[in-house]
Parts: C-alpha cells; structure tokens; sequence
C-alpha cells in the first residue's frame, strides 16, 4: 500500500511561490500517475494537476496553466508541485495521490481514478 506524504504548505502573499512535495514509500510509486487536489474552505475538491508515471507528460486546471508546474523524482520516490505567481483563490489543502492502477492514466483528471490519498497540506494566500 502505497501512502502518499505532502509537505511545503504554509503562508505567502499574493504573488509569491510555494514547491508542494508528495513523497512515498514503496517500490511501486514510480508505476503510478500522481494527481494533485485541492480543497478550499466550503467547496468541493478539485482536481489541479497531473504527471504520468514516467513523467513525460502532465495536465493541468485552466487556472493554474502557466503558474504551476508538476514534476516528479522517481529516483526519490517524489512529485513536486511548484506554485509561482500564487492569488488569494488558490488558498486551499492541497493533496496528492497515486493512481488506482499501474502504468495508467485512466480518468487522471478524477479524484475516483485515484486509490492512496495523502493527508493534504495547506497552502494560504493572503491578499
């Protein structure tokens, strides 16, 4: 089992940079497409980005297209999240998870495609 940990939430101001890290254990985190949500105050849980396994490939939320950019290490057993150019409305618990499946990308933009949650780190943005 898989257990996805985020780290490098916290407090910035309009316009500045947060870098997200989802780290895991297991030999299999490198086979899995890693998608990262978010949750603000009151709302539903959206879906932000994602990296295919091998990382070659990635897709993102129109509102963050040009801003955040996905990455990940599978060397370190990490995805990275890097977040420049931050606004008020990206204030939110951000959480990453691995795919339900192996070498897949199937659904990748919904949270249903997704089995191993992490427990989400906040990111706030202050105006």
């Amino acid at each position: 089992q898989i257990q996805p940990v985020e780290s490098g939430g916290g407090l910035v101001q309009a316009g500045g940079s947060l870098n997200l890290t989802c780290a895991a254990s297991g030999r299999t985190f490198s086979m899995h497409t890693v998608g990262w949500f978010r949750q603000a105050p009151g709302k539903e849980r959206e879906f932000v980005a994602t990296v295919s396994w091998s990382g070659d490939s990635a897709d993102y939320v129109n509102s963050v297209k040009g801003r955040f950019t996905v990455s990940r290490d599978n060397a370190k057993n990490t995805v990275y999240l890097q977040m420049n150019s931050l606004k008020p409305e990206d204030t939110a618990v951000y959480y990453c998870a691995t795919h339900n499946n192996v070498f897949s990308d199937y659904d990748r933009l919904k949270d249903r495609a997704y089995a191993s949650w992490g427990q989400g780190t906040r990111v706030t943005v202050s105006s």
